[in-house]
């Protein structure tokens, strides 16, 4: 095959793999649809668009010659067409084999073009042969051969036929760099606005000279007329008097002035329409560049459904996931940053928010319970993202105890604490109020990766929970990534940009309002007490001096996760768009400052982070005294001592060599009863234990450790090879800290779970 003709095979590959991605993931979400369809007619609506999919699917397979996809689909349709003609009837256990081929066949997708079968590459034969076996065990006496069965569907008269040029399939990658280049034109747009107000302000100074000449002009007339009074003894006036050079260069600088002024007010009118032009120019190619990478959240919650689906079948739950809003676009950049955000989230509803059918059945509520997932648009520029569930809802005083484990927070400083600024604890690494650790959650890692990903595209977060009823997390995000509008200030002698969907109001206050409370400036707004710091002081700038103080003070006040600060400021200058610049990798983490942008004058301005600012201000006088507590805790924590159980010599002398390398006293025994003989003659901090002993198992031992009041609260991490949920709810049952897959099992993951506990 020629050099051209392998290009070409390589493009159509390429434009298959994405074709196939899209009619996979159409028939994944189609499979979750047809599960609860309620009527006759969305199931059969909803039968007819994966049969499409799996049919076209097959038939892009075929074209280039992939085979495995093809059979695969060639089954799949087999069983689609025989649920159209209700000769098979759906169950959950079928729908389990179907989502099984869709995964297969996206685990297929990357081999796709290779002539070599790989290794690594999955077999299909397992599940060809499933598929046929539910049509053999379902089909009536006048059975048909699968191929004969398949039949292509109609194609709607009422439908048009797609035009080969309706659209073209462009690489993100140049999508994103033509992006880029149109966002930099609003660097020239506000450069144009500068432009214009610079020669707005020289025509202002031009009228202001005009005045002056107008009131000195009567003097300069009487001074001409006494020159020409005073002649010389001959008569005749002198040509080279200084006054005479002087009032004949002014007269020529009226003139000249004149002329300047009238070309400055065509040259202002002309910059104006200028900037006019230029700034409806790059705002309505930003707006259709805008729409090309915008993306309904329907894109990233297709997979949701199949998601939440799968979960609370592997733990005994009836979830139904609602998704309002889905048509809703955003930029393409900000889904994909949400992906991981929102499956933690969702996984957290799921896994610590709803309980099990017989608990909800206790507390008079419905046994299936409800995830809701809803998107919508917020004065705009931005868009509400709201993840609710009617769970049991949020403790406060879990949240208020885990935070205290950790040392994140004093017992009195606690006690101060109200229910919202408690519940915003769960948001800190390694806070979490479940009871156990599992695979799934618990780690206290989830939400701490939420609020840092929302602060990263700056978003707020705020949530709302009623023990008992539910949870609702709302987080507000910006449209686009690139552009938004902020409020420019200048803090010292530097200029800073604080984002305006932060900025609750700026207000000017005087300094014999600003109050001391509790060794911090306050100040009273609307009725209500606020912190009051000085921005200059927090980002680490030269303090002025007293006697520079002024009597009035421009104050800044913003408002992220339910929290309102104020800050103080020397000037608030104006709001304006301003175009994002990222920091580069080297100032990636530089606490307090989100980015940069160029303003219109050429000089570059750093972009406040809000919610890294707040923490900067509410944490900076316990700075100290954590680094110190960090300190201790880190030296006491290598004379914490371990007893590990486990019947395996192998398994024991692997986790005994793990934990004494990473400075743990570590003693081993042989099994429950062994264990719980040397728990009560020695001291433990923590057990590590396996499940499946002789004489004692692990539950039991955890069961026995827990009666005890003397180990009540003794940490233990079960370790083991049992998976299922009926294992890991009896693990909970017997009062397990942890429970940790061995399948899943990684020495990290280990020493990460032990730290939190002890």
């Amino acid at each position: 095959m020629s050099r051209k003709d392998d290009n070409f095979l390589t493009r159509l590959l390429a434009t298959f793999k994405v074709e196939a991605r899209e009619h996979i993931q159409a028939i994944a979400a189609g499979l979750v649809e047809l599960e609860k369809a309620s009527t006759e007619q969305s199931r059969a609506e909803t039968l007819d668009a994966v049969f499409r999919c799996a049919h076209s699917l097959k038939g892009a397979a075929r074209a280039v010659n992939v085979s495995e996809i093809e059979a695969l689909c060639q089954s799949l349709e087999s069983v689609f067409a025989a649920l159209k003609r209700q000769e098979l009837l759906p169950s959950a256990e079928l729908f389990d084999l179907l989502h099984q081929v869709v995964d297969r066949l996206g685990q297929l997708l990357p081999f796709a073009g290779n002539e070599s079968r790989s290794s690594s590459q999955p077999d299909i034969g397992d599940l060809v042969r499933s598929l046929r076996a539910v049509l053999t065990q379902s089909a009536p006496p006048k059975a048909e051969s699968a191929d004969a069965s398949v039949e292509t569907p109609p194609v709607s008269m009422a439908e048009p036929a797609r035009s080969v040029t309706d659209t073209v399939r462009v690489s993100t990658s140049k999508l994103d760099a033509v992006l880029l280049q149109a966002e930099e034109l609003l660097s020239a747009k506000l450069a144009a606005a500068q432009h214009a107000a610079k020669l707005r302000q020289l025509q202002t100074q031009s009228l202001e000279w005009k005045k002056r000449w107008a009131a000195l002009e009567p003097e300069l007339r009487a001074t001409r007329q006494f020159l020409d009074k005073n002649k010389d003894r001959n008569g005749v006036a002198s040509a080279n008097s200084p006054w005479k050079r002087i009032l004949e260069f002014l007269e020529w600088n009226h003139d000249v002035t004149e002329s300047w002024e009238g070309e400055l007010a065509d040259l202002s009118r002309r910059a104006d329409q200028d900037q006019r032009s230029v700034s409806i120019m790059v705002d309505s190619l930003l707006d259709e560049i805008k729409k090309i990478v915008m993306q309904p959240f329907s894109t990233l919650l297709d997979v949701f459904p199949r998601f939440v689906r799968e979960l609370s079948r592997e733990q005994g739950k009836e979830v139904e996931l609602v998704i309002r809003g889905g048509d809703i676009e955003i930029d393409r950049r900000i889904l994909e940053e949400m992906k991981d955000p929102l499956i933690h989230l969702v996984r957290n509803c799921l896994d610590h928010g709803i309980e099990a059918p017989a608990i909800r059945m206790q507390k008079g509520k419905p046994p299936c319970a409800t995830i809701t997932i809803g998107i919508s648009p917020r004065n705009g520029s931005n868009v509400e993202l709201l993840i609710a569930d009617d769970g049991s809802g949020i403790d406060p005083g879990k949240a208020k105890a885990a935070a205290i484990k950790l040392g994140l927070l004093s017992s009195e400083r606690a006690e101060t604490l109200d229910d919202q600024e408690a519940l915003f604890l769960i948001f800190q690494p390694g806070v979490s109020t479940s009871p156990i650790i599992t695979d799934i959650s618990g780690r206290g890692l989830g939400l701490a990766i939420v609020n840092e990903q929302v602060e990263k595209l700056r978003g707020t977060l705020a949530l709302e929970t009623e023990p008992g009823k539910g949870t609702v997390f709302r987080i507000v995000l910006p449209l686009t990534l690139a552009r938004f509008r902020g409020v420019v200030v200048r803090a010292g002698e530097d200029l800073f940009v604080v984002p305006t969907t932060n900025v609750e109001r700026v207000v000017r206050v005087r300094t014999a309002d600003i109050k001391t409370v509790e060794n911090r400036d306050t100040i009273v707004l609307g009725g209500q007490a606020i912190s009051l710091d000085r921005l200059g002081g927090v980002l680490g700038l030269p303090r002025a001096s007293a006697a520079g103080q002024p009597e009035v003070q421009p104050v800044v006040v913003v408002s992220s996760a339910n929290q309102r600060i104020a800050f103080a400021v020397e000037e608030v200058l104006n709001e304006q768009e301003v175009l994002v610049k990222t920091l580069g990798k080297q100032l990636a983490r530089f606490p307090n400052i989100a980015g940069a942008t160029v303003l219109g004058s050429g000089r570059v301005v750093p972009i406040l982070n809000i919610l890294s600012l707040m923490k900067s201000t509410v944490r900076a006088s316990a700075s100290a005294s954590r680094t110190s507590s960090a300190a201790s805790a880190s030296v006491e924590t290598k004379k914490k001592s371990v007893l590990v159980a486990e019947d395996s010599i192998t398994s024991r002398t692997l986790l005994k060599n793990i934990l004494e390398t990473a400075g743990y006293h570590v003693e081993t025994s042989v099994d429950g009863i062994d264990a719980f003989t040397k728990l009560r003659s020695g001291k433990f901090d923590l057990v590590v234990s396996d499940v499946e002993m002789p004489r004692l198992n692990g539950f039991d031992l955890t069961a026995k450790i827990r009666a005890d009041k003397k180990f009540a609260e003794l940490p233990v991490v079960l370790v083991t090879a049992l998976e299922s949920r009926e294992d890991r709810e009896r693990g909970i049952d017997a009062g397990a800290s942890a429970y940790i897959v061995k399948s899943t099992f990684d020495q990290s993951n280990l020493l990460e779970v032990i730290h939190r506990l002890i």
